[in-house]
């Protein structure tokens, strides 16, 4: 499985980016608690893969905060 492309991130609304936060941090709780517990057969590349969305997300994210930021304190010039 390759990972996951930023391309495909940059895409998502703001409501869909937070929605896919909350779901990789889940999924990745989630297979703590198996490697934990010995429940099935975790493969080390599900971390990898997992943790490097996230951290597409979250740049996306932030990357949208300063951008909002930056127009909101942006002068208006008068004519």
């Amino acid at each position: 499985m390759p990972l996951p492309k930023i391309d495909e991130v940059r895409n998502l609304t703001d409501e869909e980016l937070g929605e896919q936060i909350v779901a990789v941090k889940r999924d990745l709780f989630q297979l703590r608690l198996k490697q934990a517990t010995g429940q099935g057969e975790i493969k080390p590349h599900q971390f990898k893969h997992l943790k490097h969305r996230q951290s597409q997300l979250l740049m996306i994210e932030r990357q949208r905060q300063l951008a909002q930021t930056q127009e909101s304190q942006t002068p208006v010039e008068d004519k």
